[in-house]
């Protein structure tokens, strides 16, 4: 049989097989390892894969990839990013090296605010010019499928400004996109004192226009869901607010994401699982009943330890408990100009394993399999199996688990995307 590439003496593939379904609890230890192996793409799909002997014999390709004994690992999946904005918040940096909390400096106009006004002042193609910047960065450390949130507009016209350029980086940048409506991230500053107010323009205005936008979009024919996200937390959204935003995005057809827990816990985990999101993302203050909420629901937990790091905490979320309590946990660098200005899924892996006392193995499945249905492409994305997306990586190691154990450099020699080495 035919093949447009081969790729062979595989020393591990590594293929993260998911059974159709995010993997939690033991199973996150199960990354289905083949040695001596090969894979063989057909377009910019996986057609085969297994022992190399077998699939040597059974197709011939053009194009053939030697890996020397190195590892095959899926492309990994940042399931929550911020990469659209203006600016930088180098000043902001200093301040947290002095000490100053995140959540003083966002009450104070800087934080989100600061890049709100310099995302408002730039135009599209400037937007989509440090976008694709910083898609490359993202792609060289190997992340192959990404979500990218507006919520730097905080007003009608540029939080469309941003859909439009999320769209534009991807037709253009070999990376997936998904996209997320962030609205909700904070209350501008037009709207101090009247969040209430804001809470009805993203209602009644911004989600509706965002909605109209999508179903016009190219996203749709791809068959990639757009999601609503909020921001519960002191200083941003309450709790009723919240509820409000997700009832009325559900209304319209938005799938649900939220940041809750960041730093207090306001009974967002349990809004975010009781309305269905697909997942709730940071979960730094989830408690233990809400742990126990997340466990039976179909909700995935998305940890981001690199805000953790980067803000110099000793807390991280309890990644190790949400799994060995049965949740089905993804992990996220959070790429952001503020939090998290950090482009690296193995850096994301190599802390969580370090800091919130992840397995290798659990690392790259958070990392993949699970990060890829957390933005609901898990049955087409994620993973190395027949059918699913060519979107592979070719490590510098012999073992999966130098991913995590190596920091500070980048093991990532090939990204394969969509059949196509890059």
């Amino acid at each position: 049989m035919n093949a447009d590439l081969l790729i062979t003496n595989i020393g591990q593939l590594v293929t993260c097989t998911s059974r159709d379904r995010p993997k939690r609890g033991m199973e996150m230890q199960e990354v289905d390892i083949i040695p001596s192996a090969a894979v063989a793409i057909a377009g910019d799909k996986i057609v085969a894969l297994g022992r190399m002997d077998e699939i040597e014999s059974a197709y011939f390709a053009s194009n053939t990839i030697d890996v020397r004994g190195r590892v095959i690992c899926p492309g990994f999946v940042d399931p929550h990013t911020h990469i659209v904005f203006a600016g930088d918040r180098l000043n902001e940096f200093e301040l947290k090296i002095r000490g100053a909390e995140y959540l003083e400096i966002l009450a104070s106009g800087g934080g989100i605010i600061s890049t709100v006004l310099n995302t408002r002042s730039a135009s599209a193609e400037e937007l989509f010019e440090l976008g694709l910047k910083r898609l490359d960065k993202m792609m060289t450390c190997g992340t192959t499928t990404a979500e990218i949130k507006t919520g730097y507009g905080l007003e009608t016209d540029t939080e469309l400004k941003m859909l439009q350029v999320i769209a534009l980086l991807d037709v253009t940048h070999p990376i997936d996109i998904v996209p997320t409506f962030l609205a909700a991230h904070t209350i501008p500053p037009e709207f101090k004192g009247k969040s209430n107010k804001y809470v009805e323009l993203i209602c009644e205005e911004m989600l509706p226009m965002a909605w109209n936008w999508y179903k016009q979009s190219h996203f749709v024919g791809l068959g990639r869901p757009v999601f609503a996200d909020v921001f519960l937390e002191r200083n941003a959204f309450d709790m009723e607010q919240s509820r409000r935003i997700l009832e009325t995005a559900g209304s319209l057809g938005f799938r649900y994401k939220a940041h809750v827990d960041q730093f207090t816990n306001l009974g967002g985990s349990s809004l975010g699982i009781e309305a269905g999101a697909t997942s709730i993302d940071h979960l730094d203050a989830i408690s233990d009943q809400e742990i126990l909420l997340l466990a039976k629901s179909g909700t995935i937990g998305v940890v981001i330890p690199p805000e953790n790091f980067n803000a110099g905490k000793t807390q991280f979320a309890p990644a190790r408990r949400l799994i060995d309590s049965g949740c089905a946990v993804a992990l996220s660098t959070d790429y952001n100009p503020g939090s998290a200005p950090c482009p690296s899924m193995p850096l994301a892996i190599a802390i969580a394993c370090r800091y919130q006392k992840l397995l290798p193995s659990e690392a790259l499945n958070a990392a993949t399999i699970n990060a890829a249905f957390s933005i609901g492409l898990g049955e087409t994305h994620g993973s190395i199996e027949v059918g699913k997306q060519a979107d592979l990586l070719i490590l510098d190691c012999e073992d999966y688990r130098q991913i995590a154990y190596e920091f500070g450099g980048n093991l990532v020699t090939t990204v394969i995307k969509s059949g196509r080495e890059i």
